[in-house]
C-alpha cells in the first residue's frame, strides 16, 4: 500500500468514526436520519473529494478545481436534508435533522481535505450544539411543548 492509499485509507476511517459519532447522537435520539444516515453522507462526502485527484490522474488531467467537487457535495445534501423537513399545520419539523445532515457532509469534506483536526472540532462543535443547547432551549422557553427539533 502506497502513501496515497494509506491517506485516503485513514480518511476514509476517520470520517467513519466522526459521521458515527454523530449519526450515533441522532439515533440515540429516535430522530428521522440517524446512526447509518449520517455515517453514508459522512463517508459519501470524503470519497467524492478523495475521488477527484484519482480521477484527474485516470483522465490525464493537469489542472483541476476541487472545489468544483465541495460545491456539488454542498448541493446534493442540501437536497437530501430538505427531504426531512416536514411541515404540518404551521408547525416545522425536521430542521436540526437537515442541518445534522448538513454538517456531517462537511465534516467528512473536511475530513476528504485532509483537514483532520477541523473535522474533529467540527464534530466536538456539533455534538455540543445538538446535546447541550437542548438544555439551553428548554431552559428559555420552559413552557413550550416544542423547543428543539422533532
Amino acid at each position: 500500500m502506497d502513501s496515497t492509499q494509506m491517506r485516503d485509507l485513514i480518511a476514509m476511517l476517520l470520517s467513519t468514526v466522526l459521521g458515527t459519532i454523530i449519526g450515533w447522537e441522532r439515533q440515540m435520539g429516535r430522530k428521522p436520519a440517524g446512526l447509518r444516515t449520517h455515517v453514508l453522507v459522512c463517508l459519501g462526502s470524503t470519497m467524492f473529494v478523495l475521488m477527484a485527484p484519482h480521477a484527474m490522474r485516470s483522465f490525464g488531467m493537469s489542472q483541476f478545481d476541487p472545489t468544483r467537487i465541495v460545491h456539488g457535495v454542498i448541493t446534493g445534501v442540501g437536497f437530501l436534508g430538505a427531504g426531512s423537513i416536514m411541515r404540518q399545520e404551521g408547525y416545522v419539523a425536521g430542521l436540526t435533522t437537515a442541518a445534522s445532515i448538513w454538517i456531517v457532509a462537511a465534516i467528512g469534506t473536511a475530513v476528504g481535505v485532509h483537514a483532520y483536526m477541523l473535522a474533529i472540532v467540527g464534530t466536538v462543535l456539533t455534538l455540543i450544539v445538538l446535546e447541550w443547547y437542548r438544555w439551553i432551549e428548554r431552559w428559555l422557553s420552559p413552557h413550550s411543548e416544542n423547543a428543539g427539533d422533532h
